[in-house]
């Protein structure tokens, strides 16, 4: 016979079976909750842009970027012919049929317009090499949640080409599901080449000279610069990318040496320029400052970008989780930084080639 005290026993079993069961799908519950937390809050963490340095003109009109230097003597006689006219005189592209084969803004270089686009990528190299950069050819695509890291939401719709196929065949074969988008800027896989890595103070400064064929949707400039090769949709591009550690004015410091960089190798072309500070509005969200050398444009009589340098801080260090700090293994060596500093990146572009 099963005494009372036994089928009190399985009573009170089952029913901390049963609470333990409740108890599990409440924790299942709750994570879901928290991931869906965490991710909300990442999200808007990601609209919050870097900290704006004090030197930063505070403006959301550019007409009052402060200008920082110029330098070489500009052109202003009446006649010269503009970049338009150049291409077609010299035959050194071909945009008609350019345009039949890959649509609006496409064009071929031809002869000396395909030579002279490979001696200024090599000068650029060469140039950089010198000056302590190691040179380093990129991918021309991107996983889409890597690039997620590395660019703003608002880039994937204005400028960003995203590749499509057929997610569960291709998952199938290599194991990866997401689609690509292919770069826009070297800046976006130099930036990611050290993700998830820790430096010891002894490995940093990083100088790269970046070098990759870039595309760019140019969505937002529809109807602007559609004559002649300006603003297309594909180019090439060499860029510097440098990183420091954290510690006092490193970065910025590096931020100077690179805009230097960029004016000694247009001086070198003989190119006439003005350096400028951009104003706080049209700062984008990693920047915490940037400068822009704008090139003398004489058919025009104008300046024109032709090169971008920020300083980005820690803003792609954070998203990318590049640490600055010691392993175990590194103490035994050197007395340990300060904890938890990332370390701080910049990205810079030098030669940015349009006609």
């Amino acid at each position: 016979m099963v005494g009372l005290g036994q089928v009190k026993a399985k009573e009170d079993a089952s029913k901390m079976i049963e609470s333990t069961e409740e108890n599990k799908r409440l924790t299942a519950e709750k994570v879901v909750d928290v991931q869906n937390a965490k991710a909300e809050l990442e999200a808007k963490l990601d609209k919050i842009g870097n900290l704006v340095h004090d030197s930063v003109p505070i403006s959301d009109d550019e007409a009052n970027n402060a200008v920082v230097r110029t330098w070489g003597e500009r052109r202003t006689e009446e006649g010269l012919k503009n970049h338009v006219e150049l291409v077609e005189l010299l035959g050194i592209a071909n945009l008609s049929k350019g345009t039949n084969v890959a649509g609006g803004r496409g064009y071929y270089l031809v002869g000396a317009g395909a030579l002279l686009n490979q001696a200024l990528i090599s000068f650029g190299l060469a140039f950089l090499s010198k000056r302590n950069y190691t040179p380093l050819q990129t991918p021309f695509f991107m996983r889409k949640d890597i690039m997620a890291k590395c660019a703003q939401l608002s880039q994937f719709d204005e400028e960003l080409y995203k590749t499509l196929i057929d997610s569960f065949n291709f998952h199938q074969v290599t194991g990866e599901g997401d689609d690509k988008y292919l770069i826009a800027t070297s800046e976006q896989p130099l930036c990611a080449y050290h993700m998830g890595d820790r430096f010891h103070p002894s490995e940093l400064p990083i100088r790269y000279a970046g070098y990759s064929t870039c595309f760019r949707k140019e969505a937002g400039s529809h109807g602007r610069d559609t004559l002649g090769i300006f603003r297309v949709h594909q180019f090439e591009k060499v860029e510097q990318f440098c990183m420091t550690s954290p510690n006092g004015d490193e970065s910025w410091e590096m931020h100077e040496e690179m805009i230097k960089n960029s004016e000694d190798f247009y001086k070198e072309l003989n190119i006439p320029y003005q350096v400028v500070s951009i104003v706080s509005g049209a700062l984008n969200d990693a920047a915490a400052k940037k400068y822009d050398l704008e090139g003398w444009f004489p058919a025009s009589k104008t300046y024109r970008e032709l090169v971008s340098c920020s300083n980005c801080t820690d803003f792609q260090s954070r998203n990318l989780e590049i640490r600055y700090g010691q392993t175990k293994a590194w103490i035994i060596h050197s007395p340990p930084p300060p904890p938890k500093k990332k370390k701080k990146t910049l990205f810079y572009t030098i030669l940015a080639f349009f006609f």
